[in-house]
């Protein structure tokens, strides 16, 4: 159980001993901050004491990032010691609050299905990062995986979709489309497809963004996310796949310094290449590597990380690669489930069907519509036609 009070204490001890010369700084920052009200389902006088936590430490962490564009290189060079003990000091109260009541201040704060949320945040995780915890995973279990993979591409095949149209080499809807590539991770999330941000900007949301892209894809800034945009664009699992696609055994894709866990993770991965390479090529996994990637262009566009202008760029490059690779947002969606499936195999996570689940409903959604308020994006943009394609 979190105490609150000690928290406050710790953080009220911590700001104390920052530089006096900070003092002005962090009240005008606070005019900006407590403007921004924490969300509740309830009334003002209701919101919990773990919600109104959460906030302050969000909102110390903004003041943190505020001077960093008010001070000069110089200044904060000098400030640098005051500042490194608040943020320690504001990250160790942050992860007392989430190893404890994370689920509360989650849906407090977004007052979302949580089961939703949790399929999001899996979403977010890069590749090899699946360490959580040990899970036993067996051969019927795969095959079940297998089953509820095939089964859901076949639903998705089932949906009606408008027949591809051609695009111009300098046609507007080439951004509109580049966007919707970011569409399944966005409709887990619940972000805007409607432009480049991806939520309004307001530090509550700015913050548990950067905080996502940090601690989930190991990104921690401009050059980490462009290396990693970067990967998926010219590796990522379509290179991946077809090396263990290629291997005769899954021996060949161990070395010496690999513990049990991780060759058993190749071992799965690699009966999932072997099992499906005579019906997918590599290429096939473009959907899985780009719909992340264009995600997180967007993610570093909102944080500004990329101009708008490189943004629209990156997102250029990664939707001709999708229209040379795949055919229709059904082939995209179930690229992005084949993909996914890998990755969970290479977890080791268990609860993949959950997690195909997640991904074809909000791939459905794209497609019909049904339920969400601004569902059916993809349906009103139609998928590139191949033969019309420029690429100078």
């Amino acid at each position: 159980m979190v105490d609150i009070n000690e928290i406050r204490k710790r953080a009220q001890q911590a700001s104390e001993r920052a530089a006096e010369s900070m003092r002005k700084t962090f009240e005008k920052s606070e005019e900006l901050v407590q403007k921004i009200e924490v969300p509740s389902s309830e009334e003002e006088d209701s919101v919990s004491a773990a919600e109104v936590e959460a906030q302050i430490n969000a909102n110390t962490e903004r003041q943190v990032e505020i001077l960093g564009q008010i001070f000069g290189a110089d200044s904060m060079a000098q400030m640098a010691a005051n500042e490194d003990l608040l943020q320690k000091m504001v990250q160790e109260q942050v992860d007392a609050a989430a190893a404890s009541a994370a689920g509360n201040i989650m849906e407090q704060m977004f007052g979302e299905d949580m089961g939703v949320l949790a399929a999001a945040l899996e979403m977010l995780g890069m590749e090899d990062a699946g360490d959580a915890e040990e899970l036993t995973f067996d051969l019927e279990l795969e095959e079940s995986l297998y089953t509820t993979l095939e089964e859901t591409m076949a639903r998705l095949e089932a949906m009606p979709e408008p027949e591809p149209v051609p695009y111009q080499k300098n046609d507007e809807k080439w951004e509109r489309f580049g966007i919707l590539l970011s569409g399944i991770i966005s409709t887990l999330n619940d972000h805007d497809l409607h432009g480049m941000d991806v939520e309004e900007h307001v530090p509550v949301m700015e913050q548990k963004i950067v905080s996502l892209v940090r601690r989930s894809w190991g990104i921690d800034g401009r050059s980490d996310l462009l290396d990693m945009i970067r990967y998926l664009a010219q590796e990522g699992y379509i290179l991946r796949y077809q090396l263990y696609s290629e291997a005769a055994s899954p021996e060949e894709l161990m070395d010496e310094d690999m513990d049990e866990d991780d060759r058993e993770s190749a071992r799965r991965a690699w009966r999932f290449a072997q099992r499906y390479k005579g019906q997918y090529a590599p290429g096939f996994m473009a959907g899985w590597d780009v719909g992340r990637a264009a995600m997180l262009a967007r993610w570093g566009c909102y944080l500004g990380w990329i101009t708008e202008s490189e943004a629209v760029g990156i997102l250029w490059d990664l939707s001709h690669r999708a229209a040379e690779e795949l055919h229709s947002w059904r082939e995209f969606a179930q690229s992005y489930l084949f993909g996914g499936l890998m990755w969970k195999l290479l977890c080791g996570d268990s609860s993949a069907g959950s997690y195909l689940g997640y991904i074809a409903d909000a791939a459905a959604d794209l497609l019909a519509g049904k339920a969400a308020q601004n569902g059916g994006q993809w349906r009103d943009c139609p998928w590139p036609a191949q033969r019309k394609i420029g690429f100078a």
